[in-house]
């Protein structure tokens, strides 16, 4: 029997006998609890395609045939099978693997997905791409899981696959009933329909598409005689594979809460500490609602990772899960508030990218009092480049009429909540980091709306605190106090608008300073800069944030200190911005040298 160590591609793999084939997948399980058990990783999904993956590369000769993934957390096994086990080892740390496909990381990676419902049309891209180019002799698969279906963008594209039956593209259908929790919507239930058999034809075939299934996706061999099925017809085809989320490892096929869909690594998992902002934001929700019968909840397939799990049980008649149709959940919203209700939509930060139009035209052009919370906001760490939220605020900014928060801390959190679903005449947003939410930082005063954090005697440098990075502007405000410059650190808590009294405040210093998780274009620090510009100000501000870029997976850390958002760069940049005459206005000795 080989060992999996000795499959260095998919030719090694495509060279085995069906025994020799069916013998890799119990060493593939292990390596997959071993790691994501030590790094933390998407499990439960990985588990499950194990045999997929498998066939999926026996009978189709990648790369030049193009397996599309959807979503890109499924492919760990893919990896695995196209020369990478060893370094699976390095899986989501700093400069290792990604948890999602990279193209840098491997020909066989094709598109970075990792967002779910659009394999489908890159699908049909390439087949037309290959229609005119006369590329007649490579295949495009495309994998997405069952989740992925109540997308609309999906649908979008199986209406034009379907329209062409000369272009050929196998869509695999990986059916396991769940994306996070059980699937939601019509979808699911004609799917369950068709696992067992009581379909009497087939929403695919319907569309004019030709459906090959349903097959064990566990079964190799099964799974490779459908695959070459669908490949001998020469037209659009769901191969309709059913799997288990979780399989070979007995914990997670037991627990059907979703905990292993992804895993945390062994050395994040600390019992006691602060709570975590997302559920500190899910305890805060099911408390208002238990007093205003209006407030309703709407998730996009993400119940529990979104905080909604207390609400659910608490109210269930008033959560609503949309599917992974984030654009449907944000007009849905609007109207259920145009209804009476005041709709909460929680979303991922880096998800809200995809409903924007929803938001700019049917939520804020109509005034709706819709409220929005964005999870996983700034840095997020070893999800990589497309989870990373730094984008919300540079969107958000562009709203007429939306008012957004940046809480500090857990209390902050709670206050903000109250006071945005208090909002009746527009739409509200929140914004939070993923993890701890940390020891709460209280004001030592209000002024003018603000919350003032820290007053350094000497008037030198107003520094704006957004959300969480309050404790990190303490921080650079006693070292740079260390050095006789006088720092006052404030924290509007709402951001936009920009509170009046900040470009009141701003005008006792020398310059003002901006510190965000977030890009730097049209972010916070944008806003304040020309909030004090259109007062007349013309007081330097100095924007410091995330670098404009696609940021690479690692942890939250290192990407902080890569854009130099720590306290010691962040106190040395402030320091070099000092006017230069001011160590003769104020007698002062600091060196620029800190740390």
């Amino acid at each position: 029997m080989p060992r999996l160590e000795e499959i260095r591609g998919p030719e090694d793999l495509r060279a085995l006998s069906p025994a020799a084939a069916r013998a890799l997948a119990p060493q593939i399980r292990r390596l997959l609890v071993d790691t994501c058990t030590a790094n933390g990783g998407h499990l439960g999904p990985n588990l499950g395609v194990v045999e997929l993956s498998i066939a999926l590369h026996r009978v189709f000769d990648s790369p030049r045939d193009r397996i599309l993934w959807d979503t890109g957390h499924q492919a760990y096994v893919h990896k695995i099978l196209t020369g990478r086990t060893a370094a699976l080892a390095t899986l989501r740390r700093t400069d290792g693997l990604s948890g999602y496909p990279s193209r840098a990381e491997s020909e066989h990676d094709v598109i970075e997905n990792s967002h779910a419902s659009t394999s489908l049309s890159w699908a049909d891209g390439l087949a037309r791409a290959n229609a005119l180019l006369g590329r007649d002799d490579r295949a495009v698969v495309a994998v997405l899981g069952d989740g992925a279906l109540t997308g609309g963008m999906a649908w979008e594209a199986l209406n034009n696959i379907a329209a062409a039956p000369e272009r050929p593209v196998v869509m695999v259908l990986n059916d396991n009933g769940r994306s996070y929790a059980p699937t939601a919507g019509a979808v699911a239930g004609h799917l369950a329909e068709l696992r067992a058999g009581d379909a009497p034809q087939t929403l695919f075939e319907s569309l004019g598409l030709r459906y090959v299934g349903p097959v064990d996706g566990h079964d190799i061999e099964a799974v490779e005689a459908a695959l070459r099925e669908a490949v001998a017809l020469r037209r659009p085809v769901v191969v309709h594979c059913v799997t288990e989320k979780g399989r070979g490892h007995l914990p997670a096929e037991q627990d059907d809460t979703d905990r292993f869909h992804a895993v945390r690594a062994a050395s994040a998992r600390t019992p006691g500490g602060a709570p975590s902002w997302t559920s500190v934001f899910g305890g805060e929700l099911a408390e208002l609602a238990a007093d205003r019968p209006d407030v309703v909840a709407v998730t996009a397939a993400m119940l529990d990772p979104t905080g909604l799990g207390d609400f659910a049980r608490r109210h269930p008649e008033r959560v609503i899960d949309v599917g992974i149709a984030e654009q449907h959940a944000v007009t849905a919203a609007a109207g259920l508030a145009l209804g009476g209700m005041h709709p909460v939509v929680a979303l991922y930060s880096t998800f809200l990218n995809r409903a924007f139009d929803q938001l700019l035209m049917d939520v804020a052009l109509h005034r709706a009092p819709v409220t929005f919370v964005l999870d996983r906001a700034g840095v997020t760490g070893d999800d990589g480049p497309s989870h990373n939220g730094m984008w919300d605020l540079s969107l958000l900014n562009l709203v007429p009429g939306l008012r957004l928060a940046a809480p500090r801390d857990a209390a902050t959190l709670r206050r903000a909540l109250r006071e945005a679903v208090a909002c009746d005449d527009g739409p509200t947003a929140l914004r939070f980091p993923k993890g701890s939410s940390g020891a709460d930082i209280p004001a030592v005063e209000v002024h003018a709306g603000l919350d003032v954090l820290r007053r350094g005697g000497r008037p030198d440098i107003l520094l704006v605190s957004v959300g969480a990075m309050a404790a990190t502007c303490l921080d650079v405000a006693g070292l740079l106090a260390e050095r006789g410059v006088g720092v006052t650190v404030v924290d509007p808590r709402w951001i936009k608008p920009v509170p009046p009294g900040l470009t009141g405040l701003a005008t006792d210093h020398l310059l003002v300073a901006t510190v965000e998780d977030s890009g730097r274009v049209g972010g916070a620090g944008a806003s304040v800069a020309q909030a004090l510009s259109e007062a007349g100000s013309d007081l330097p501000v100095h924007v410091f944030g995330i670098p404009q870029r696609f940021l690479e997976h690692g942890s939250r850390a290192d990407l902080l200190e890569a854009g130099g958002l720590t306290p010691r760069r962040l106190a040395h940049a402030l320091l070099e911005a000092l006017p230069s005459g001011w160590r003769a206005r104020r007698g002062a000795a600091a060196s620029l040298a800190v740390g």
